[in-house]
């Protein structure tokens, strides 16, 4: 048996795991006083935190899951795309600009978009999601989509342990369904190394947060998880891609629309998610984040019945659940506490 076809055998996933949770935790402790001095988040009126807390950690997540994705691909001989690899370098480097000198919107969407970019237009011609429109419209459109998924993931890390609580349960997902052969091998790599590294991060993270993800963490997290989705969606599962972030997905574009509809600078910070509005509403933080890690449970878990059946019958009755999960956590998080 050659090397690649036993990367996701259990004691790889096992080393890939802990390795990089270890080089995790181990960055994220030895960066901690250079972050205490040169990047600190300032609390103010939209902030969930109410102390000085030093924030870019997610130098640590990312750089553990390039280093351990990219020892393991070697090892294994997969190729992961070294577009992604640049693309992620670029938009982590424009975070931590943006975690240290606040950068000017346009600029920052400008160099997410080329990062963006530079992952979608060097994927294979033959990677389609919905063959029935034309190539260039439908490039296009995920160009746009991973615009705003990069950025949606940015917006929903405001709450202590939010991103673990995301990512964890879904780039498990993913691992089980890389396991089983429906997704890509490199994809299943990156999302494994992610998992780890984010579980490494979570000592440091949990209430009170010691240290914050910042831009530089989750801009490129975003941009892995969209990246790990699309290869899901184009193996031919798009249904289990829209399911995996549904959460992030629903609360941040129903948020989004809310504020425009309000004719609101919607580009601005604000507390409208609703993930915010439960705190505001009498949720704990722990039960907030508890609620969100529970529903992407139930999200993963409808993603991976959906690909494993290949039934359209069941696929269309797991993105109901889907859809009926969702709303009801959003309503819950959208109404007061009853003492």
């Amino acid at each position: 048996m050659s090397p690649a076809s036993d990367a996701l055998g259990a004691l790889p996933i096992l080393i890939a795991v802990g390795g990089a949770a270890l080089t995790s935790a181990l960055v994220t402790w030895t960066s901690r006083p250079l972050l205490q001095r040169y990047a600190l988040a300032r609390p103010n009126a939209r902030s969930s935190h109410r102390i000085l807390t030093p924030q870019g950690a997610g130098i640590a997540v990312i750089a553990a899951t390039l280093v351990v994705a990219s020892v393991w691909a070697v090892w294994a001989g997969i190729e992961i795309p070294p577009a992604l690899i640049g693309a992620t370098v670029l938009i982590a480097l424009v975070g931590f600009a943006d975690d240290v000198v606040t950068l000017p919107v346009l600029v920052r969407l400008v160099l997410q978009a080329a990062a963006v970019a530079a992952v979608v237009f060097t994927a294979p011609e033959t990677a389609r999601v919905v063959p029935a429109l034309p190539f260039p419209l439908e490039r296009g459109l995920l160009l746009l989509g991973g615009v705003w998924f990069v950025n949606l993931v940015n917006f929903m890390d405001g709450l202590d342990l939010m991103t673990a609580a995301e990512v964890v349960p879904v780039t498990a997902a993913l691992l089980l369904l890389g396991i089983n052969g429906d997704l890509s091998w490199p994809a299943a790599l990156i999302a494994t190394a992610l998992c780890g590294a984010m579980l490494g991060f979570v000592p440091f993270n949990r209430p009170v947060a010691k240290v914050f993800l910042g831009d530089v963490g989750s801009l490129p997290i975003g941009l892995l998880l969209g990246w790990c989705l699309l290869e899901l969606a184009w193996r031919g599962h798009p249904a289990a891609a829209l399911l995996l972030p549904a959460y992030y997905l629903a609360d941040s574009t129903l948020t989004l629309l809310r504020r425009i509809v309000r004719r609101e600078q919607f580009w601005s910070a604000h507390r409208t998610h609703f993930y915010q509005r439960a705190t505001d509403n009498g949720f704990t933080v722990r039960r907030v984040i508890g609620e969100v890690f529970a529903l992407n449970l139930v999200l993963s878990l409808l993603a991976v019945v959906a690909v494993r059946a290949g039934v359209t019958t069941i696929t269309m009755l797991a993105l109901l659940a889907g859809a009926i999960a969702v709303g009801f956590v959003l309503r819950r998080f959208s109404l007061p506490q009853v003492s």
